[in-house]
């Protein structure tokens, strides 16, 4: 029996009946022949195949929440990915579901993120005229843009819970990837409080006294009463959720956050310019395709000009975004020479 063998079996001996089992998995869309010396499960190396791609490293300089914040200690899309990989690999391991399953999605769900947050969804989808949906984005990532086109060939399993961790997606088949739908927003919500007070866009006093007395009054509090409800309660019930109050309270919390942080001039004061740079960066590559990088050449001949623009820029970090539009659209200093 090999070690990935043996992984599997325990994994029947130690989860729960309504986990999902690695050597279930409806596989890949490119069947692999599993290497008798392999030390991992399917989803152990759905976790180190995202984990060590390109588009994950780029989440380091893309934007959470604030564009460009002045101090090291804001949330990026890195960060933000993190803080979900652990919220749902507690919630995983205290039901006795499948960790790696729940981490692997979790290391994938937001790399289709455009730069910019938020304000790059918008702006791709006005320059398209479709919808920009990230959880989408992040499924092509994974299944035709990174490794040059080959994509990740991720098991069944990762890619339908990446493209169902948000709102707007499907809801996932497996307890892990809807664990994972609701990890993300217990982490965004309360690590969104916790970069609007290093703003100074919130103060405690400012939470509602009636979500203050549910969820607690701390960014440890809350999370802590959000996870541990639900694992106690999907325990009592066997149905994956919260109790009515702190559901409720956990909602109330989001339309607080929208209104006095998602919408917030100070947090989105730079929106309008962030997206007319994306917005300028599409114009460009429409009019000029053979500006677009060697690697992203080929895609033209078999996906087109709009929809590999449209990859390109999604790709961009925010850094790279400003970098580009300085190099195409701002002029360079020179000089006379004497």
């Amino acid at each position: 029996m090999t070690i990935r063998e043996q992984l599997e079996h325990d994994e029947h001996l130690r989860l729960s009946e309504k986990a999902q089992f690695s050597d279930a998995t409806l596989g890949r869309p490119r069947p692999e022949a599993a290497t008798e010396n392999d030390v991992r499960t399917c989803y152990q190396r759905d976790s180190d195949r995202i984990l060590h791609s390109k588009s994950f490293r780029r989440l380091m300089h893309k934007t959470q929440v604030f564009l460009q914040p002045e101090g090291d200690h804001y949330r990026t899309r890195m960060t933000h990915t993190l803080e979900v990989a652990r919220v749902a690999r507690t919630i995983t391991r205290a039901l006795r579901l499948n960790e790696d399953l729940s981490e692997a999605i979790a290391f994938g769900h937001d790399l289709g993120h455009t730069p910019f947050g938020h304000a790059g969804e918008v702006a791709l989808t006005e320059v398209t005229g479709k919808p920009f949906r990230h959880n989408e984005q992040s499924l092509r990532v994974v299944d035709f843009l990174e490794k040059d086109g080959q994509g990740l060939n991720l098991t069944y399993e990762v890619r339908m819970g990446i493209l169902g961790h948000s709102r707007s997606g499907p809801l996932p088949a497996t307890l892990e990837g809807q664990i994972v739908r609701i990890s993300d927003q217990i982490a965004y919500i309360n690590h969104d409080i916790d970069d609007a007070m290093r703003a100074g866009i919130l103060t405690d006093a400012d939470i509602p006294r009636e979500i203050a007395d549910i969820l607690g009054d701390t960014h440890r509090d809350r999370i802590n009463t959000l996870v541990t409800d639900l694992i106690f309660h999907t325990a009592e019930t066997k149905i994956l959720g919260m109790t009515e109050p702190i559901a409720a309270a956990m909602e109330a919390l989001r339309s607080f956050m929208f209104e006095r942080v998602y919408k917030n001039p100070v947090a989105k004061g730079e929106e309008a310019k962030a997206r007319d740079i994306l917005k300028r960066l599409y114009e460009y590559y429409i009019a000029h395709p053979q500006a677009l990088p060697a690697d992203f050449q080929p895609q033209l001949d078999f996906d087109g000009m709009e929809r590999t623009v449209c990859d390109y820029i999604a790709g961009m970090t925010d850094k790279y975004a400003m970098y580009k539009y300085d190099e195409l659209f701002i002029p360079t200093a020179w000089q006379v020479r004497g």
